[in-house]
């Protein structure tokens, strides 16, 4: 299948590593003009090396921290006059700590908020002009399966995801005028770095992630170009008429009917 995004111009956020690296190398492989963002600087440029080296596209790397306003705003610019329009966003981010909720004081519910939801709006707000000048756009929230089925100990992403939805939805109804869709793609157990993190220190890593998966339909953890794959679908010509959607990539662990 053609997915006809050749030569369109695509911003990945938290992309030097994880979900965001496998979604930027994907989109680059089907001839989108990449450019990444991360606060880590050389290990952004190491990530666009690497890519580049394996399709072959030039990937531009812009060292970003999407907590703060101002560089948020010169990171667009940037990104924008790189190649004179910006066609997808896919808005990626760390996520919040886990614990329980007496544990999170109004600090951490501020950072959560700055980082899981306000710079999701901040981002898709600068970018809007863009799309707006060309007719059409790609707008792509990397949230949490979360918004799904409770997930213990989640309740700082469980919120900020939920209002990402929440946002999308409104955004989609307003924004398809202008032949731009929003959707919001929801991982389950995807194996990354953060969900490495999360194993008992004194077990075996191999043996832990099979005891994560015994709940998975599927039998296994998931992988960051599975996911990635849904992404560049999303982004394509292919995909217009879907927007206002959270779509799960989960190997099937939410029993939800809805």
């Amino acid at each position: 299948m053609d997915l006809n995004l050749n030569n369109k111009v695509a911003i990945v956020l938290a992309a030097s590593k994880g979900l965001g690296k496998a979604i930027a190398a994907a989109l680059s492989a089907e001839g989108v003009k990449v450019i990444i963002g991360s606060r880590d600087a050389g290990e952004l440029e190491r990530t666009a090396k690497e890519i580049t080296a394996i399709t072959g596209n030039e990937i531009t790397a812009i060292a970003v921290d999407v907590g703060d306003a101002a560089r948020v705003t010169d990171f667009i610019e940037k990104a924008a006059a790189a190649h004179g329009k910006i066609d997808i966003l896919v808005n990626n981010s760390g996520g919040p700590p886990f614990n329980k909720f007496e544990h999170f004081d109004d600090e951490a519910w501020q950072q959560a908020f700055n980082l899981s939801l306000l710079s999701f709006a901040r981002t898709s707000r600068l970018v809007l002009p863009h799309m707006q000048k060309t007719g059409s756009g790609r707008i792509i929230n990397i949230i949490s399966g979360s918004v799904k089925s409770v997930l213990a100990n989640s309740v700082l992403s469980t919120s900020m995801r939920m209002g990402v939805v929440g946002m999308a939805k409104l955004m989609a109804d307003e924004l398809g005028p202008y032949n731009i869709t929003v959707n919001n793609v929801a991982p389950g157990m995807i194996l990354t770095d953060r969900l490495k993190h999360t194993l008992p220190k004194d077990t075996d890593p191999e043996l832990a992630l099979k005891e994560r998966a015994k709940n998975i339909p599927l039998g296994r953890i998931g992988k960051p170009e599975e996911l990635a794959a849904l992404v560049t679908f999303l982004a394509s010509e292919q995909a217009a008429y879907i927007s206002g959607t959270t779509i799960q990539v989960d190997g099937g662990a939410n029993r939800g009917i809805f």
